[in-house]
């Protein structure tokens, strides 16, 4: 494992100083997915949820969420995000919705929390949507499956 960043020689949380780091293009993916009922899955993919456009909703949620996370993750840079998209495909097998969130920048580091939280946001915001039918949704799987750029290179999960 290596150094972790975050902590001085003391052992104390700090933001890391990334001034000495290249400028790089950057892009993080991560994903998950909202495990549900199938009467609840009914009501979202067709259209029946009282509250409305759920994936549409979710998507700019998720969307918000990346452009939010230095606010919310106390140690993140604030970056100049060049794109956002966040992909919601519904899946009778599970049955839920997948979602995929792909962060782009060019900056001095990388974009993989606003991408895990574009994904956690869409997916807490499916829930908010339809809690009223379902209680017992499931967030999981929450992770991140690339990231390229800097120093460090391209990480692609293992899928399966």
């Amino acid at each position: 494992m290596s150094e972790l960043t975050h902590f001085d020689g003391e052992g104390h949380a700090h933001m890391v100083d990334v001034s000495d780091k290249k400028v790089t293009s950057r892009v993080a993916v991560a994903e998950g997915c909202v495990k549900m009922l199938p009467e609840t899955f009914a009501l979202i993919t067709e259209g029946r949820a009282k509250k409305g456009d759920v994936l549409g909703v979710a998507r700019l949620a998720g969307i918000m969420g990346a452009k939010k996370c230095s606010d919310l993750i106390p140690l993140c840079h604030p970056l100049p995000i060049t794109k956002v998209s966040v992909e919601m495909t519904p899946d009778a097998s599970l049955p839920g919705i997948r979602i995929e969130a792909t962060v782009k920048t060019t900056g001095q580091t990388g974009v993989e929390m606003e991408a895990l939280t574009a994904v956690s946001t869409a997916a807490l915001t499916i829930y908010d949507m339809v809690k009223a039918a379902e209680k017992t949704m499931e967030i999981s799987g929450i992770r991140l499956v690339l990231k390229d750029g800097g120093k460090s290179g391209l990480f692609e999960a293992k899928r399966g």
